[in-house]
């Protein structure tokens, strides 16, 4: 089977014509396909789409195709000029090519999807073309994606940000759309303020706004302040993930500043490698870690105390009625009160001054929403970044993020190439 025959079969161009196909020798091997006009077709205006008149011929360019047997792959195609009434003079439209692109619309696609698995440099390494063209391919790609995905009936959103860089303006606001079936970055804003989130609602409009019944966020304040404001009709509900951080990041100060006592009263350092004993789940302990642990357990700390307190308010995620779990949650905020540990009691007042948002989980969870995804989500995007090495500037972000989690239409085509 010829060449010609297999790229009609699978990259039939409307209005044109496989003419030769040729083995290219000076320089790095190549095969060179011409393509020319089907006889009496008029080319098409770049810019009204309207068949016209010829009015003269450009130079032959040059345009690469997805590679054969890692062979590199050009059409070469000389453009006609329309004279177009409405127009004027323009450059015809080319239907394996955008504009002034050097690359075929299939390659483009081609390098996107490759982009989903390897990062930007490998792929430019692996097909032998520059990081400029692949970051296009996917600039295309998500472009594309977002002028044609569909946004109708968001009703579950969870909102967290990410940190992308140590300089100024360091965060990205993240919003996901959280409904069965549907799980995928939503929007991206720059830094974590009010007014970013404002320019999410303003983006997503009053009428899908307040279609929204489930708004997934952590307890920073001004998240909390534009949801009241723009979605009062939907049930705001604390990620479990954050409390628990919270939690943790307790525990670790008050095992610090009692190792720093033992160590300075001459006492034997019990709390010496205990951190992670401390802050992992118990299911998730190794041997040694467990052995450590119950050491530690026999050991009347403060740091013991508190893991406790945080051991015990796991319970509270095991109810199923909103009613009971406030209960425990005042007993354990009391106890919690009493016990003099001040990280720990810090936690209790956090807890205490969001009670009705923490008892808005129960409502959600008798919804079968998927909490627990924002968290895996955001986890998602910093692969990203890592793999990436970090980026310079926020657009390269954005497009990354919205390609590899935005789960982006595309369009239908004869043939996949992978």
């Amino acid at each position: 089977m010829h060449i010609k025959t297999i790229l009609n079969r699978i990259e039939k161009q409307p209005g044109f014509i496989y003419d030769t196909c040729s083995w290219r020798d000076s320089g790095p091997p190549a095969l060179v396909i011409t393509l020319r006009p089907q006889a009496g077709s008029k080319p098409i205006c770049s810019k009204c789409g309207e068949r016209r008149p010829g009015y003269d011929t450009l130079r032959v360019r040059t345009f690469a195709f997805v590679p054969l047997w890692a062979i590199p792959v050009f059409f070469l195609y000389a453009p006609r000029r329309v004279q177009c009434p409405t127009c004027g003079v323009k450059v015809e439209k080319l239907p394996w090519a955008v504009g002034k692109s050097h690359l075929t619309i299939s390659y483009a696609w081609f390098l996107a999807t490759w982009c989903k698995r390897l990062s930007w440099k490998e792929v430019a390494e692996v097909f032998k073309t520059s990081w400029d063209t692949v970051f296009r391919s996917v600039e295309m790609a998500v472009n594309w994606g977002l002028a044609h995905r569909q946004i109708d009936g968001v009703t579950a959103i969870g909102i967290d940000e990410i940190c992308w860089r140590k300089r100024k303006d360091k965060f990205v606001t993240l919003v996901y759309q959280l409904d069965q079936g549907k799980r995928r970055l939503l929007w991206i804003g720059p830094d974590r303020t009010s007014k970013t989130f404002r320019e999410f609602f303003d983006w997503l409009g009053t009428a899908r706004s307040r279609q929204l019944r489930f708004i997934c966020s952590d307890m920073w304040k001004p998240y909390l302040a534009v949801i009241v404001e723009k979605a009062a009709g939907a049930v705001n509900i604390l990620d479990r993930f954050h409390i628990m951080s919270h939690m943790s990041k307790a525990i670790d100060e008050v095992r610090a500043n009692e190792t720093k006592e033992l160590k300075k009263n001459g006492k034997e350092p019990h709390l010496t490698k205990s951190r992670w004993c401390l802050l992992k789940r118990p299911e998730n302990l190794t041997g040694k870690q467990v052995d450590r642990l119950k050491d530690l357990l026999a050991c009347n700390l403060r740091t013991v105390r508190a893991y406790l307190l945080k051991e015990d308010f796991q319970r509270f995620w095991g109810y199923s009625s909103p009613a009971w779990a406030g209960k425990f949650l005042d007993a354990w905020c009391t106890r919690t009160m009493r016990s003099k540990i001040k990280p720990m009691k810090k936690v209790a007042k956090m807890l205490r001054a969001h009670r009705s948002l923490l008892l808005n989980w129960f409502r959600a969870k008798k919804n079968a929403i998927a909490l627990g995804c924002v968290e895996g989500l955001n986890n998602k995007a910093k692969v990203v970044t890592k793999r990436s090495y970090g980026f310079r500037t926020y657009d390269g972000l954005k497009i990354a993020l919205y390609h590899g989690l935005g789960d982006l239409p595309i369009p239908k085509a004869t043939h996949r190439f992978c």
